[in-house]
């Protein structure tokens, strides 16, 4: 880093497709991870970790074909601090225009105890397993996990064994979101101070946000002078997640007058790339998270009412619009034709291809039959519908009716489309919700188990569409099904027999190939 600009210049490596897809249900489909990858390197991420090319078949050939599709952003895959691990990931990378390898070991106490190394042996793990990713890519990063629960002598030690083997980037994780914001400051000033050849190399910062502090423990470490953000579109990622993408990028372009960093990111994509996020990982945003959530710019009381109106400035200190949310109007009828649906849904970042919008636009106007105001909401859970329906190929909803009550029972009356097949059942039920996915589990046996099941309104008013999410697991395949109704019960079996859909794919992916 030479230059006033440079030095200023603040990367950010995107991990949403690796540590973000580590938290327990938000498993991503092939066809899911490259959409979310194409978005982030539309907006600007500067590094992308797609994945985890030696955990599976599955992440190796997500983690290859984003390499080959990326236009702008570094593509890098993780590995552990194995050579074997380490060949894995180049042969995935190596097809980008901009490869990079990142290899860790756990270095603090706690960590050294589990492969049972002394310092020294650990040591010469680190120089030879980067010496080995080096003499592969030219772009080597270099993670000490648990860092900062690692004694700071021997993190200078290893750190600088990794520099002089030919790592570019030093990431510095607080694994277990452990620290607090001097601390992490204080652990960058400190490796700049005293590594050799720490001034000639990039730091990256990875918080998790345990304790809440993820976003504020990043931001400290770059007033330190770390130049990398790790970081996850919504802070998903395990536990309590990760340093939030958009709550990093809009800090540093909000207050950029005691934070004097800039960033690549288009900051208006960021609110169609965390809605995709929320719905392909079946985690809702919630309703007052920074930045993204639906109440982010929402006023209620009168006073914050009365200031919006006479100047907005006066109670919000961005502009929905700085982040690509456009406001929720009626805009939209059923007297709306197919190139108003296009325009409107371009505007809310949606370019579809024409038999997309021919089968959208159908679903509209059906909608549009039911529900006299349609919003923004409602279309985009519209085309998110869409895009799980159409992984429907096995089992479809032809038909649905349930008789719910006080007085019961609860049926339900479901006819399933099974590989072109019709087949129908009458079941009773726990309520019409039981009832519907006891009736799925008649017409199509299995033995998935069902992890979770939430239901949310689009929009308010008793017409609201619901969007049902429900996460279910086979054999420690977790899938996630969504669907979106007017009708909840209509939305929660169509979703329900998403998920199914999905756990067919998976069987047939990880099916032995025939002998």
């Amino acid at each position: 880093m030479t230059n006033s600009s440079e030095q200023d210049h603040v990367l950010i490596f995107d991990t949403t497709l690796r540590d973000g897809e580590q938290s327990p249900g938000a498993t991503m489909s092939h066809s899911e991870k490259l959409e979310i990858a194409g978005l982030l390197d539309d907006m600007g991420v500067d590094i992308i970790e797609a994945g985890f090319p030696i955990a599976s078949e599955g992440d190796f050939e997500a983690v290859k074909e984003i390499a080959r599709q990326s236009n702008n952003s570094v593509i890098c895959g993780l590995s552990r601090a194995i050579d074997r691990d380490i060949d894995r990931c180049w042969e995935a990378v190596k097809h980008a225009r901009q490869p990079r390898i990142h290899t860790f070991i756990g270095t603090s106490p706690q960590h050294r105890a589990i492969p049972d190394l002394t310092m020294d042996e650990m040591a010469d793990v680190i120089h030879n397993t980067v010496t080995h990713a080096r003499n592969l890519c030219d772009n080597v990063q270099w993670s000490p996990m648990d860092a900062t629960r690692t004694e700071e002598d021997y993190l200078c030690r290893v750190v600088e064994i990794a520099i002089k083997a030919g790592a570019t980037t030093i990431n510095v994780p607080d694994t277990v979101g452990y620290t607090a914001p001097r601390e992490s400051a204080s652990l960058i000033r400190m490796l700049l101070e005293r590594v050799p050849g720490a001034d000639e190399i990039i730091f990256a910062t990875h918080c998790h946000n345990d304790l809440g502090m993820a976003t504020a423990n990043a931001l400290s470490a770059v007033e330190a002078g770390a130049r990398q953000i790790e970081c996850t579109i919504n802070g998903l990622g395990e536990r309590a997640g990760n340093t939030a993408l958009e709550e990093v990028v809009m800090a540093m372009r909000v207050r950029n007058d005691i934070m004097p960093y800039h960033t690549g990111i288009d900051t208006t994509k960021i609110m169609n790339l965390s809605r995709r996020v929320a719905t392909v990982s079946g985690f809702q945003v919630q309703y007052n998270k920074a930045i993204v959530g639906k109440n982010a710019f929402a006023h209620e009381s009168g006073i914050h009412q009365d200031g919006m109106l006479k100047n907005a400035d006066t109670f919000e200190i961005m502009r929905p619009e700085d982040i690509g949310l456009s406001e929720t109007n009626l805009v939209m009828g059923k007297h709306s034709g197919r190139a108003a649906l296009r325009s409107k849904l371009s505007d809310l970042g949606y370019e579809l291809a024409d038999n997309q919008l021919r089968d959208v636009f159908v679903r509209f106007k059906e909608l549009a039959d039911r529900k006299k105001e349609i919003y923004d909401d409602d279309l985009l859970a519209l085309v998110n519908d869409e895009g799980t329906l159409a992984a429907n190929d096995h089992i479809k909803v032809k038909e649905l009716t349930v008789v719910c009550g006080t007085n019961g029972p609860q049926t339900a009356d479901l006819t399933l489309t099974i590989d072109g097949q019709d087949k129908q059942t009458k079941v009773i039920g726990d309520g019409p919700v039981d009832a519907a996915f006891k009736a799925v589990k008649e017409l199509f046996p299995h033995g998935a188990r069902l992890q979770l099941y939430q239901v949310h309104a689009v929009t308010e008013g008793t017409d609201a569409q619901a969007t049902v999410t429900v996460r279910m697991e086979e054999d420690g395949k977790i899938v996630v099904g969504q669907s979106a109704d007017t009708d909840t019960v209509v939305a929660s079996t169509k979703a329900y027999v998403n998920a199914l859909n999905k756990l067919l794919v998976r069987r047939e992916k990880s099916a032995p190939a025939p002998a």
